[in-house]
């Protein structure tokens, strides 16, 4: 974690991301910045579908896209059609510590059971979608795989500003990343 940077004033946000949608983003969360009124969204937020994030943006600010580890690989869509259509220029990946989705074949057994109690699920159909599907999930370590995942979304979408941010779940901050 000695990659992220705490953001506790204005100056603490990278100089190319002040005075951008992304600057804004840190400002209204981390920084009480009072809140602007937007009629169209300024950026895409790709984050964990976890329900201990929780954002403090404005209204109309940013589209959102929630997936297991701000995994975006299966998204790609909704993320192309936020640019070409929404003509937002900039992406906030924003992973967070503690996330599920590491680690993630250490739950199998949960999962399946989870299926088999709450779903009505066969025991078999559960593995079998684990199995399936798990791989794909599966992020690793969230600091690097947000900055693989933003390294991926930059190569995909070169006139995109993407920029890799943690969550802490301890102090519901969000923090950058130093990506050397």
């Amino acid at each position: 974690m000695d990659r992220l940077v705490k953001i506790e004033t204005t100056a603490d946000i990278f100089p190319e991301y002040r005075q951008t949608p992304i600057g804004r983003l840190l400002e209204y969360h981390n920084l009480d910045l009072p809140f602007e009124t937007y009629d169209a969204a300024r950026l895409l937020i790709g984050m964990c579908m976890d329900n201990r994030n929780h954002l403090q943006i404005p209204d109309n600010f940013a589209f959102i896209i929630r997936a297991g580890g701000a995994n975006l690989r299966f998204s790609e869509f909704k993320v192309s059609y936020a640019i070409a259509v929404g003509q937002v220029r900039h992406i906030a990946l924003i992973g967070h510590n503690h996330c599920g989705m590491v680690n993630l074949f250490s739950r199998r057994e949960t999962f399946v059971q989870g299926l088999v109690d709450h779903a009505g699920w066969e025991k078999e159909w559960a593995e079998e979608h684990f199995m399936h599907f798990a791989p794909n999930f599966e992020i690793g370590n969230e600091v690097d795989f947000v900055l693989s995942e933003a390294k991926r979304m930059r190569l995909r979408y070169p006139k995109i500003q993407v920029v890799p941010l943690m969550y802490l779940i301890e102090d519901h901050k969000l923090y950058l990343l130093r990506e050397e």
